[in-house]
């Protein structure tokens, strides 16, 4: 059974493993940054999906950023001399899945408690 996860990136679901290289929308990051991506479905033997996703962490790293091909779109309309033309590139973003795991804990969020007694100490 492979362990592979569903992860949500730009309005779009990919299917991922480790190891995994996808192309997605262009992403603010530099090259060569960790990226966290959110997890919408995770399986390893059982099927995780809901409140449970708290506890899966899907890292990938930034590869390059490059443009996808050009798009060329044509409108015409017949009897009426009318013609347009225009082309569109993506602009893209190459990851590469490097961690894939599910914690054994929840990690730990910050509390408004927590903060406080941080200033207290100053």
């Amino acid at each position: 059974m492979t362990t592979y996860a569903v992860v949500e990136t730009g309005g779009k679901q990919y299917r991922v493993e480790k190891g995994t290289e996808l192309l997605v929308d262009r992403l603010p990051e530099d090259e060569g940054a960790k990226v966290a991506l959110r997890p919408v479905m995770f399986r390893d033997g059982d099927v995780v999906t809901g409140k449970d996703l708290d506890k899966v962490k899907v890292e990938a790293k930034i590869a390059e950023h490059l443009r996808g091909p050009k798009i060329r779109v044509f409108k015409y309309k017949a009897k009426k001399g009318y013609r347009k033309r225009q082309g569109h590139r993506s602009e893209l973003t190459r990851l590469e899945v490097t961690d894939l795991k599910m914690l054994s804990r929840k990690p730990a969020a910050k509390t408004a408690a927590k903060d406080e007694e941080a200033d207290d100490g100053s």
